[in-house]
């Protein structure tokens, strides 16, 4: 038992050793940063499947849509919404049992009437699928929400 646990201990040490968290705002020139080679990332901005996610369609005012994202990921545990600038989100969701902090970026394109998103963990090589499970939990959520 102890050399389970001891062997578990280190290999969340060296995991968390490679965690980096964003300096600020993910957007250059528009565009979300693309995904890393890991399988713990989604992005509708991905061209490979492992990674690739459609974008949140919304009709209406942008406003409307940003309310409406702002509440959905209000309404989820263990969230921090770092950075609301209307057009870019950047929220942090935190899992329950092991704290691991994933990023999650949103941009809305008003021309389009869709919103971007990249969902990565901090930590770590693969995710289980968690960040596309919740990715499709938000969107299911924001189809489902009643506009403000």
């Amino acid at each position: 038992m102890l050399k389970t646990t001891g062997a578990f201990m280190m290999c969340l040490l060296l995991v968390s050793c490679s965690g980096t968290k964003l300096s600020g705002p993910g957007v250059k020139d528009g565009q979300l940063a693309p995904c890393p080679g890991s399988p713990n990332c989604v992005s509708t901005r991905a061209q490979d499947e492992k990674h690739r996610m459609d974008p949140i369609r919304y009709t209406g005012m942008k406003e409307q849509a940003h309310l409406r994202l702002v509440e959905v990921i209000a309404s989820m545990p263990r969230t921090e919404i770092v950075t609301d600038q209307g057009d870019y989100v950047h929220v942090v969701f935190t899992s329950r049992l092991f704290r691991f902090r994933d990023d999650v970026e949103f941009v809305l394109d008003d021309a389009e009437k869709i919103i971007h998103f990249r969902s990565a963990s901090r930590l770590g090589y693969s995710d289980l699928g968690v960040n596309r499970k919740r990715m499709e939990e938000i969107g299911k959520r924001f189809a489902g929400a009643t506009l403000p």
